[in-house]
């Protein structure tokens, strides 16, 4: 039977119990309709299937899979081959499990550095995101499965991210946030899409027309399934009206309850019922039929290789400096590691990477023996293996290994032992290979970074280990940016952000030469956190996340107000050099030649950047429009096309509601980051006549791009509205960490009862995801994932905390609901001793929910 003929088949409440989850990862089947169950699985980098006892955040087993680099370092290699590759092998795990969709890639923008999941994440650039993303897609429904892109949209902060209000004008919306979707969707037509948690505007993402329906689908053609990420849906109805298909997990009966009396109601229309029956019909149906047909496994040791390739495109050479030929002085013992001892260092004229062969190393760092490969949360894969440095080295003959030490304590505690024996074994070594990083608790879903700092013990240590031997080599493992004051005392920094579980073996082909480095970033690393724009006003812990810095976003924001930093978006070294020449640009494409100067061979990421001079309608002063990636050999040199469409020319005009042109003379730059511009060409581009959409407003932190820390007057005027009230309001999407808020004393003391154990386990070594996802969980949520909680029980819930206390609960619902008023009492005594929200029940919700992000 077609899906139209399943369709005519179905009764009211079948349709509507299609539109919700039956288990955790999957939807209900109705096998006497011929319809499937679908079945659901995290895997941006890694599927994380879970055959039984399925949980969102870890807790239960998954079954064995590859773990490939994550999104970071997969947008560092800027190479849309190697993701469509990958694609095509997470495909192949993911049939071979009976997965129908994968929940990936993510492709938000990175914000600021402080996003927890920013590992998850491409880049603040939303091309990069949009074009690495599109190859992931095409990669896994190539074999027929579904690929489901998130979160949609505007998700930059993991605090709060389930009733959070991401504040953002029009323009910035679609410039930057929506744009890499918008080249996802129209480059590689996923099959789904995942709507986020938090408001945008003002209304839940997962509900939300604008996106949904007058963007999404209406605009860009969409005409897949759009699904829920997991406890994001606030009112389904109102969801299922807007263009949300399928809600997730596994909500109780009262969703269905609730949709069917909507639809009865008039509340939702039987048209827009069916489409989105037709929607999840057509995505069940089409990539069941692909799963039926697969009947194989998957090449594991291939997809090992493919992971390690992976990661040696996405390693990043952010220094190589000339190693020291000698040391004169006497060198500071461990305890003295502050690197003000006295000494002298002799450069030589050679790059201290790649090692020479038999190159006696010290190996130091705990990540070399337990690496940090991935990041935390929803995206955690039970690797099929997992390689460590040290076992790597011991096994390869190429670098004479004199010893190993961990150095430091992972957690961040101090360890003078550990620390003084590291500096003793470097001084029996010509080179010292150092390995640093966050640790697991620093990246993780569900909870933001504090800092961008690397731990004082592990930088105390780096000090240490250069006063007794400058030969410093430092592999850093990372999901995003850090600040590096400490590079003063590394000659040499490998950026391995999260490699995968074939990572080790990937860094050690770089340390010997046997690759060499390609990976540019995807991301500007400021000098200090102070300097990114959103600074100050992030992560919020209101009800409102302001993005007050507009389109400034990442280097479009360094760039154009001019604020130093440590190392630029696009920026990478190699072993080899690489010129440009004989630019030639026309509104269609930038050409130019790419040669390599140097005496081997290598692989550069050529960009191209486009800005307005003296534009009427500001903007950032450069924005990247394409790039190549060439592999030459020593010598070699090659023509390159880059395309540049109307898109390259065009900004969001608020005014007009359409992409617009401002006339004028481009100017089309081409080079190796966004701060080392080298060719330059003008290119004369005609004017759409659109209006300006901000003459006679007073918009000069905009107009100049200095943006940190704009004012109410000015960030009013952007978004053309009044500015919403931060304030968190008391109703069903209060949180835990609210809690304190309240107006009832019991629910107070839950609140610090929850403060004090969130706290206490988030300050763990190691601690579970799922207490950071609770903490910031809405009221409403409970019965979203499947907790055996009504609607009324919530409202009851909500007036508690609102102060109406047992008794003016029990009559507001009395009269409200009609019920008993001993059902009622009972509702709201549950409230008062906090049965949903302290202690063994908080317990209870930790362990049974489940969770995708």
């Amino acid at each position: 039977m077609d899906v139209e003929g399943i369709l005519r088949a179905m009764t009211l409440e079948q349709k509507c119990a299609l539109l919700s989850g039956g288990k955790p990862f999957s939807t209900r089947a109705f096998p006497s309709l011929g319809i499937p169950s679908l079945e659901f699985s995290d895997g941006p980098h890694g599927l994380r299937h879970q055959s039984s006892d399925a949980d969102n955040l870890g807790l239960g087993a998954s079954d064995p899979a590859t773990c490939f680099p994550t999104a970071a370092t997969m947008a560092q290699t800027w190479d849309t081959d190697l993701a469509e590759e990958i694609g095509e092998a997470l495909a192949e795990e993911a049939a071979s499990m009976g997965i129908n969709v994968v929940l990936g890639p993510g492709l938000n923008i990175k914000r600021n550095p402080l996003c927890g999941r920013n590992f998850e994440y491409f880049s603040e650039d939303p091309l990069v995101s949009g074009r690495m993303a599109a190859a992931y897609v095409r990669g896994i429904q190539s074999r027929g499965l579904g690929a489901c892109p998130k979160h949609f949209a505007v998700n930059s902060q993991e605090t709060r991210r389930q009733s959070s209000d991401s504040v953002v004008d029009e323009r910035t919306l679609r410039e930057v946030y929506l744009a890499g979707f918008e080249e996802c969707v129209r480059a590689s037509h996923p099959m789904a899409i995942m709507s986020s948690y938090n408001m945008v505007n003002g209304t839940y993402a997962s509900e939300n027309r604008h996106l949904l329906r007058d963007v999404l689908r209406d605009e860009w053609g969409f005409d897949g399934a759009v699904v829920t990420d997991w406890g994001a849906s606030n009112d389904h109805p109102a969801g299922v009206s807007a263009g949300c298909t399928i809600e997730m997990p596994a909500p109780n009966d009262c969703s269905i309850r609730e949709l069917v009396l909507a639809v009865r109601a008039g509340r939702v229309s039987q048209a827009d019922l069916d489409d989105r029956v037709r929607e999840a019909l057509t995505l069940i149906l089409r990539t069941d039929r692909a799963k039926s047909n697969y009947h194989g496994g998957y090449d594991a040791d291939a997809h090992h290789r493919l992971a390690r390739r992976a990661a040696e495109e996405g390693i990043v050479l952010l220094k190589n400096d000339a190693p020291a030929d000698a040391w004169e002085g006497d060198a500071p013992t461990a305890a003295e590691a502050d690197g003000t001892a006295s000494g002298r260092v002799s450069p030589r004229t050679s790059p201290l990477l790649p090692l020479a062969p038999h190159t006696k190393v010290a190996l130091v760092g705990d990540f070399a023996r337990a690496p940090r490969y991935q990041g935390a949360g929803s995206s955690l894969v039970n690797a099929t293996r997992v390689e460590s440095l040290l076992d790597i080295m011991r096994a390869d003959d190429r670098l004479d290994l004199v010893g190993y030490e961990p150095g430091f304590e992972r957690s961040g505690r101090a360890n003078p032992q550990k620390a003084a024996a590291a500096v003793d074994l470097a001084r029996r070594a010509e080179v010292v290979i150092l390995c640093l990083g966050l640790d697991e608790s620093r990246e993780v879903e569900g909870l933001d970074r504090t800092n961008m700092r690397v731990s004082s013990n592990q930088v105390s240590l780096l000090r240490a280990v250069f006063a007794a031997n400058p030969n410093v080599v430092v592999l850093l493992s990372a999901g995003s940016c850090v600040e590096v004051p400490w590079q003063t005392h590394a000659p040499a920094i490998l950026y391995l952000a999260l490699g995968g579980q074939a990572g080790a073996s990937a860094a050690l082909e770089v340390v010997t030469g046997a690759v060499s480095p390609s990976g540019r970033l995807a991301e500007t690393w400021p000098v200090r956190l102070e300097d990114v724009p959103s600074f100050g006003n992030f992560p919020s812990l209101q009800r409102t996340a302001e993005y007050r810095e507009g389109p400034y976003v990442g280097y479009r924001y360094y760039q154009t107000a001019h604020v130093p930093v440590a190392y630029p978006f696009g920026y990478g070294l190699g072993y080899t050099r690489f010129e440009y020449s004989d630019l030639v640009v026309s509104k269609d494409e930038a050409s130019f030649v790419v040669a390599n100067v140097g005496r081997r061979e290598g692989t550069d990421v050529a960009q191209v950047y486009v800005g307005l001079p003296g534009a009427a309608v500001f903007a950032p002063q450069v924005q990247l429009r394409g790039w190549a990636r060439v592999s030459l050999a020593a010598g070699e040199s090659r023509r390159v096309a880059v395309p540049l469409g109307p898109r390259a020319f065009q900004y969001f005009n608020v005014e007009t509601n359409a992409w617009e042109t401002e006339g004028g003379s481009y100017l089309v730059s081409v080079g190796a980051s966004a701060a080392d511009l080298r060719l330059q060409a003008e290119v004369e581009v005609a004017g759409s006549g659109a209006p300006n959409p901000y003459a006679g407003l007073r918009l000069s932190a905009y107009q100049s791009g200095r943006v940190a820390g704009v004012d109410d007057a000015q960030f009013s005027a952007l978004l053309g509205r009044v500015i919403p009230s931060p304030r968190i309001p008391i109703d069903a999407n209060l949180t835990l960490r609210d809690l304190t808020r309240t107006h009832s004393p019991v629910m107070w003391a839950a609140g610090k009862v929850a403060d004090t154990y969130c706290g206490r386990q988030l300050a763990r070594d190691s601690f579970d995801p799922n207490v950071a996802f609770a903490y910031n969980m809405p009221l409403r949520a409970l019965p979203k994932m499947g907790l055996p909680v009504t609607k009324a029980a919530i409202d009851a819930l909500v007036l508690e905390a609102r102060g109406a206390w047992v008794v003016g609960a029990a009559v507001a619902l009395a009269k409200r609901r009609r019920w008993p008023l001993g059902v009622c009492l009972y509702l709201a005594a549950a409230a008062e001793v906090g049965g949903l929200v302290a202690n063994g029940a908080f317990e209870a919700l930790l362990k049974r929910q489940s969770v995708e992000g």
